[in-house]
């Protein structure tokens, strides 16, 4: 239900920008994707303060201090505390609360559902920009991981002295499931897979492979 409420904001969000949207975050191009939403932030009035909320937390209102009269005609002053907020506050901190705002919007606009579900709970643009970084590097890395993991398999994968081909066939299949292969190394996956299977397939190839070598 949560992810279901987050999607349709998300979707609002979306709706909201027109036309003027910043470019969508698609699987593999984050470096591209953060260099086009740097250049759109750039087109914005206030792009240096929209960029300075994607690299700093936003302020926070604090408790302040200020010089109130005693009483109505009185030059004796005392101090007194309150609570900022956002009418009480300088111009220059409502302005960067404005870029904070665009920022966030920005970026929601520019990414996809799963995406926003991962990062929704961050409070500010800086904390939403960080998660991405994260889960784009990550993903990397874990591509990274399972394309190597791979190529080791296939590399060092071979038939067992005295095997039969049913045992062969067992193995290799199980390789493959224990293996997460990502969808986009499925074609190259595929092509090693044929190579295997066609060796493996010519009795020939296997006996040769299987009878050990005599020296005299």
């Amino acid at each position: 239900m949560q992810t279901q409420t987050s999607n349709t904001l998300h979707n609002a969000i979306m709706e909201a920008g027109g036309k003027d949207r910043p470019p969508m975050l698609a699987l593999g191009n984050y470096v591209q994707w953060k260099s086009r939403i740097k250049r759109y932030i750039d087109t914005k009035p206030n792009h240096e303060l929209i960029h300075y909320c994607l690299k700093n937390p936003p302020y926070k209102f604090t408790w302040a201090d200020k010089e109130v009269l005693i009483s109505e005609g009185s030059s004796v002053t005392i101090t007194e505390m309150y609570m900022e907020n956002y009418k009480n506050v300088s111009q220059d901190i409502r302005d960067q609360l404005n870029a904070k705002a665009k920022a966030v919007q920005i970026i929601l606009t520019g990414i996809d559902n799963d995406i926003y579900s991962t990062v929704n709970a961050c409070p500010n643009a800086c904390e939403i920009w960080k998660a991405i970084e994260r889960l784009k590097q990550g993903e990397s890395i874990n591509v990274q991981d399972l394309e190597t993991n791979l190529y080791w398999e296939f590399g060092k994968f071979t038939s067992r002295y005295g095997e039969s081909l049913e045992s062969y066939y067992s193995r290799f299949y199980k390789m493959l499931n224990e293996l997460d292969i990502p969808k986009q190394h499925q074609n190259e996956a595929n092509k090693l897979r044929a190579e295997r299977i066609a060796r493996a397939a010519n009795p020939l190839a296997l006996v040769a492979q299987q009878q050990p070598v005599y020296h005299p």
